[in-house]
């Protein structure tokens, strides 16, 4: 089957929703080994963040240029016309990351809006946790 193996973006979304429902049953309480055999645990809105910030990763460029929705394809990663101009693939090659199937696939690919809305929030949730934290330094203030 197809449909084990590559990254498929609607199969994640919903194994992400799933994640964070259960989550919210079992709170805290529920820790898995993420990724397995690493010795990380965590709980399982850790998990669903973790799975939204690898699917993040398949469309931003690496410190070589190399994007790995793209894997290498010169045409578009050298012209600099095409290079941020990020296609959204039909589905992905779980190694490399490297899109698959149609390239004009913006439907089900283009889950990765809300999925990088929630990463945004959660960000300056942290941010603003750390700031408004007991001892955090504040921002010096100008005139």
């Amino acid at each position: 089957s197809n449909w084990r193996g590559p990254i498929w973006f609607p199969l994640n979304y919903l194994l992400i929703e799933a994640l964070e429902r259960y989550h919210l049953f079992y709170g805290k309480s529920l820790r898995v080994e993420c990724p397995t055999g690493s010795g990380v645990y965590m709980d399982l809105q850790e998990v669903a963040d973790e799975i939204r910030k690898r699917l993040s990763r398949l469309f931003l460029s690496k410190d070589d240029g190399d994007r790995p929705s793209y894997a290498r394809t010169n045409v578009l990663l050298n012209d600099p016309h095409w290079r941020d101009l990020v296609l959204f693939y039909e589905y992905f090659d779980a190694e490399t990351g490297r899109g698959l199937g149609a390239s004009h696939q913006t439907g089900w690919t283009a889950l990765i809006s809300p999925i990088l809305g929630t990463l945004a929030s959660r960000c300056l949730q942290e941010e603003q946790n750390r700031q408004s934290a007991p001892g955090a330094m504040q921002p010096a203030e100008t005139d």
